[in-house]
């Protein structure tokens, strides 16, 4: 991941398919990993407070720089897409710092929430 920060971006321009951005393989050809979050009703909310999201999720990921090689919120979906390096229990530790600075995200996949309903 690129040491610069997030930006927020209102271009109007169709999207480049994520199949096509998100990298398979790290620089050696080793499989990357990856997980999809949403966050409910992200681009409903006043701009500050999507920024404010925003800055909250690059500091979650920055943890991780040497590990995540690309992430991608998905406006328009409310959806994060993480790719990473694979190691042994990172999985559960990115997953769990985007959710502690933003807890209303939702790993898409996880059961978990709902077999306590």
């Amino acid at each position: 991941m690129a040491k610069t920060d997030i930006r927020l971006s209102t271009e109007l321009n169709p999207a480049e398919p994520l199949w096509k951005l998100a990298p398979t393989r790290d620089e050696t050809g080793k499989p990357l990993s990856d997980f999809l979050m949403i966050i409910p009703k992200l681009k409903t909310k006043p701009e500050h407070i999507i920024k404010q999201t925003l800055g909250e999720i690059d500091a979650a990921l920055r943890q991780f720089s040497n590990r995540v090689v690309f992430a991608n919120i998905d406006m328009k979906l409310n959806t994060l897409w993480v790719s990473f390096k694979n190691q042994p229990g990172l999985y559960m530790d990115i997953v769990a710092a985007v959710k502690l600075r933003v807890p209303e995200a939702v790993i898409v996949g996880d059961m978990g929430s709902r077999l306590n309903d």
